[in-house]
């Protein structure tokens, strides 16, 4: 149990610093020249999808990496074991994928082109980072179990049974 809260208070650390940073700071900077804020049906809508993105960084940063993998979302305290439950049964960055939406839904709440350009900036370096950091590292650390778990399930775009 111990474990289990110092990983979840680290991740609330990492939390504020990088995804607070990252899709709320400069978002919140780059709009500042942006229009009103849409109204009515559209407002909900880009409110829908900040809410979407801000619960699936949630459920995959603190249950999936803090409480299931025993670890931080942080490259400096990684998971003890590969998270392949929740939302990662589907897709092998959700995370990311969320905080694109928290991003993209500020982009369209603000009709802000300068936020538009910054989420494709974000998830840019964010395909570089995954392609050339994270998935070597993973292999590493989990070998073979990664392989299995890379061949799979696809990287960006969820595989969606039905």
């Amino acid at each position: 149990m111990r474990a289990n809260f110092s990983a979840v208070a680290k991740t609330l650390v990492f939390t504020v610093l990088v995804p607070g940073t990252v899709a709320g700071y400069l978002p919140w900077r780059l709009r500042q020249d942006a229009a009103a804020p849409v109204a009515g049906a559209e407002e909900w809508a880009a409110i829908t999808v900040i809410a979407i993105g801000i619960a699936i960084y949630v459920h995959t940063a603190f249950w999936g990496f803090a409480l299931i993998g025993g670890g931080t979302p942080a490259p400096i305290a990684p998971t003890k074991i590969l998270v392949v439950k929740g939302l990662h049964r589907f897709v092998r960055n959700p995370m990311y994928i969320g905080v694109a939406l928290v991003i993209a839904g500020q982009a369209w709440l603000f009709h802000s082109g300068h936020i538009a350009i910054y989420v494709v900036c974000m998830l840019l370096t964010a395909h570089l980072f995954v392609v050339f950091y994270e998935e070597p590292t993973l292999r590493k650390q989990f070998g073979e179990e990664y392989d299995r778990y890379r061949a799979s399930v696809p990287r960006w775009i969820p595989k969606v049974k039905l």
